[in-house]
């Protein structure tokens, strides 16, 4: 049978499978993240005058945190960057100290420690789940780690079973960066009471926005108190501190302030309200995509460990072979998927052993005096070259982000399926067009 124009890929003349651009976005996703709910929240709040510090709906929110995660505390802050700081700062994490983080992550996962004069220790992710490597942790612990970052990056969730007992082995604790993960759990656990201390991001994108905020659980006494010291300067009413340790440097603390806008936290306790619904449609449209890639030869769904239930679902991607795909290369098959109209796009973040920061070093407090201060600078960072993470560096080149629907239309996954099967079925001639 002579192929026809509406079976070429859009990239070879033919038809495009749909459209979605950020103007028509409507036409796969039916999801508001704001409504009047939200707004009506906030308006509420302004007229109370609930403006600054630890406010009714403040700590209201901070107690359905502490329920709804099994955690003995929970504090808010101001974005998930100074979730992290608080919980490295109340872990003790300080100058000379190492971090162990993936170098597949975002910055503002590991940058606290930069703050706090600790080194970041970057390793490698498993090729599969793109998670932190648990058998490269542990050879990355030495007499100088203070933290291991697990961050359940993209909304699927690390191996926290390896990770727990690696912290058992070395003493070393566990924090859990949530910030992708709203909802998520593993062996029925919520995702930020397992490793020691749990930070989440309320940003303006995530699952549950607060247009900016954080927070911060734990069920250790000194992480918690340490963490109240350093961001909640004034804020000791409704904090509920346990100890007297800190008692003569209260209320002001440090005089650092963290604190989170009550206004972003109203709107906040809003979208918490709706995150499971929001994740079983996340969760159903995904799946249903992820179903359909077996008959597909060149893509494969992303792993998830046994026990681990993905929440938040801040990214979605597939594998790509180039090689099952006639040597489609994966810059062209995402071109192609875009052409037939589907928001494909590369990997997600840089790696971070790659930034001139990490790979160079950088005299952040000059005079020599800073982490990352090269021998050249009066350190001894020894800074990364490309090529040292090369199981990451290769896992990563082969990732094609797919968009993440809400509240997709019905027949969205099989519009999705029919692109990827689309571009796949012209591989060959794809390719010679490169």
């Amino acid at each position: 049978m002579a192929t026809t124009t509406q079976d070429l890929p859009a990239a070879l003349g033919g038809a495009p499978v749909f459209v979605q651009t950020a103007r028509e976005s409507d036409t796969l996703d039916r999801w508001r993240q704001i409504t009047e709910e939200e707004a009506q929240v906030a308006y509420d709040m302004t007229l109370r005058n609930e403006l600054s510090g630890g406010t009714p709906v403040v700590r209201e929110f901070e107690q359905m945190w502490r329920e709804r995660h099994d955690t003995r505390f929970a504090i808010t802050v101001i974005n998930g960057t100074a979730a992290l700081h608080s919980a490295m700062f109340g872990l003790g994490v300080g100058p000379g100290d190492e971090v162990i983080c993936p170098t597949y992550t975002w910055i503002c996962s590991v940058s606290p420690a930069l703050m706090l004069m600790a080194k970041p220790v970057f390793c490698e992710s498993d090729p599969e789940t793109l998670l932190i490597d648990p058998d490269d942790v542990r050879r990355c612990i030495t007499p100088r780690t203070k933290a291991i970052l697990a961050v359940h990056l993209w909304g699927n969730v690390c191996d926290m079973d390896a990770l727990m007992e690696i912290s058992r082995d070395t003493g070393v604790p566990v924090i859990e960066d949530c910030s992708h993960a709203h909802g998520a759990t593993y062996g029925g656990r919520p995702c930020g009471s397992i490793g020691q201390v749990g930070a989440w991001s309320l940003q303006g994108s995530k699952p549950a926005s607060g247009g900016e905020g954080g927070v911060v659980a734990t069920n250790d006494v000194q992480a918690f108190e340490r963490a109240c010291l350093i961001g909640q300067v004034n804020r000791v009413a409704g904090l509920d501190l346990v100890t007297d340790n800190y008692e003569h440097l209260q209320p002001l603390g440090l005089g650092i302030k963290f604190r989170a806008h009550p206004l972003g936290i109203g709107i906040a306790s809003v979208q918490m309200n709706k995150l499971d619904e929001l994740n079983a449609r996340r969760s159903a449209y995904i799946e249903a995509v992820e179903a359909g890639l077996g008959d597909l030869p060149g893509v494969e769904p992303m792993g998830v460990y046994p026990g681990a239930e993905r929440g938040g679902f801040y990214g979605f991607f597939v594998r790509y072979d180039a090689e099952k795909a006639n040597g489609l290369s994966t810059d062209r098959f995402i071109a192609a998927l875009r052409e037939e109209g589907l928001g494909a796009r590369g990997n997600g973040y840089p790696l971070l052993h790659r930034l001139p920061l990490f790979a160079d070093g950088f005299d952040i407090f000059t005079e020599g005096r800073g982490p990352l201060c090269t021998p050249e600078m009066g350190g001894d960072y020894q800074g990364y070259s490309d090529g040292d993470f090369p199981v990451t560096e290769a896992a990563v080149s082969r990732l094609v982000f797919l968009p993440v629907l809400s509240d997709p239309v019905e027949d969205a996954p099989q519009r999705t399926l029919a692109a990827l099967s689309k571009v796949l079925r012209h591989s060959e001639a794809l390719a010679r067009t490169a």
